[in-house]
């Protein structure tokens, strides 16, 4: 290669520089994992209604919404810490939009129920939905309207800004896969199938 064609060479690729980068941290951008939580009774039944979803990556039970710092599973329960058990669902906002979310998680809950879902009673067990900005408040609050609108009630279900996220201890993750025959009783017992056929009929699970 001609020397005095070196100096040009090295501008031209000092100059795409920028633009790779950028290029690469738009690419990152997308593919990075979003979050939502939403508490909807007993979490266990929560994650057992997300992971199905296409684009859910994982699932956690945990607790949001309360004012006392890491709680463990009986302090909730107990009432008191303003906490509600909640699932946080990560997904592929490529695969999977928070409206989408949204459709799943309505379907999977008695939206008429005041502090409690199914055979679950408490403030623990109420029935809410944690957007992390305005556009997921937005969302969360005209599907909460259309809702009152199409039933001609009110929906109990809470719209809280998020705050913080505790994660449940391990017993309590996956315990849907990892327990099943209790599970199962547990779930027929409470009657959730039945309660949401009766409240979304053919809708019911969201899927």
């Amino acid at each position: 290669m001609p020397s005095s064609a070196l100096p040009a060479l090295r501008w031209s690729t000092l100059l795409a520089l920028p633009l790779t980068a950028s290029l690469m941290s738009h690419a990152l951008a997308e593919e990075a994992p979003a979050s939502a939580i939403f508490a909807g009774g007993c979490f266990w039944c929560v994650e057992e209604a997300f992971d199905p979803v296409e684009g859910v990556l994982s699932t956690t039970s945990g607790f949001s919404g309360g004012h006392v710092e890491n709680p463990s599973y009986n302090q909730v329960v107990a009432g008191g810490t303003g906490h509600a058990e909640v699932v946080k669902v990560e997904y592929d906002p490529a695969v999977v939009d928070y409206a989408s979310l949204l459709h799943v998680f309505w379907r999977n809950i008695d939206p008429f129920a005041v502090n409690r879902q199914f055979c679950d009673v408490g403030e623990a067990y109420r029935s809410a939905i944690f957007p992390m900005n305005e556009e997921e408040r937005r969302l969360a609050e005209a599907g909460r309207e259309a809702l009152a609108e199409r039933f001609d009630r009110e929906i109990a279900t809470e719209i809280t800004d998020f705050e913080a996220f505790y994660p449940a201890e391990a017993h309590h993750q996956n315990y849907y896969q990892r327990n099943p025959v209790r599970y199962n009783f547990y779930k027929a017992a409470c009657r959730r199938d039945e309660r949401l056929e009766e409240v979304w009929g053919d809708e019911a699970g969201g899927l």
